[in-house]
């Protein structure tokens, strides 16, 4: 007698078959079905919160408008469609915007103008120029004046005479700065970076 026929006629065998190369039992539809009939509900149910909420703010940016006078009136500004890009259009706007009074509204985040700022202080800081021609007063490089200030020193002021402190006064404390004040900016160091790279690239080819 086998084994099989001693366990009895109520014994079921197990449904993993280690030597089978497949599932043995079906997909549960009842469970997909559970799943899409909740995510139906969840999109329903959300579609009508967000549509509710617009209606409520609507109502509200209504309210706080008021009704429409002579100077307002309701417009579709889907009506309107994208407007063209035209290279005359953008000529006029830049026409435009350049015959305003400074100062004017940056167009970007101001690093190109704040670059140009630095570059026109390097041109007076690192080279001669006149300051007043008229008067034979010359720019000096700051490199220069530094050492000639090193060497003649700086000029005495005359002692300035203090007056007595006040009851409950005291004497002010000048802390001296860290810094000048002068630091360049991200956008410089990164194209004063770039620029290296490029010598150096440059240098490499030769």
């Amino acid at each position: 007698m086998s084994m099989d026929s001693d366990m009895g006629p109520d014994h079921k065998p197990d449904k993993m078959n280690s030597s089978a190369s497949y599932e043995p039992s079906d997909v549960r539809v009842s469970g997909i079905l559970v799943f899409l009939t909740a995510l139906g509900i969840f999109v329903v149910v959300t579609a009508l919160l967000c549509y509710g909420i617009g209606k409520v703010l609507n109502a509200r940016m209504a309210r706080e408008d008021g009704p429409n006078s002579r100077w307002t009136k309701t417009a579709d500004v889907r009506q309107l469609g994208n407007m063209p890009s035209s290279p005359e259009l953008q000529n006029k706007i830049a026409e435009i915007t350049q015959s305003f009074p400074t100062p004017r509204v940056q167009t970007d985040d101001g690093s190109q103008d704040v670059t140009d700022l630095h570059a026109r202080e390097d041109l007076l800081l690192e080279n001669y120029s006149w300051a007043d021609q008229a008067k034979g007063k010359v720019r000096i490089p700051i490199e220069r004046a530094m050492e000639l200030l090193a060497q003649r020193g700086l000029p005495v002021a005359p002692a300035v005479e203090k007056t007595p402190l006040m009851t409950g006064d005291s004497a002010p404390d000048v802390a001296v700065p860290l810094t000048s004040g002068f630091a360049r900016t991200g956008y410089e160091l990164d194209q004063a970076a770039a620029q290296k790279v490029g010598e150096r690239r440059a240098e490499r080819n030769r």
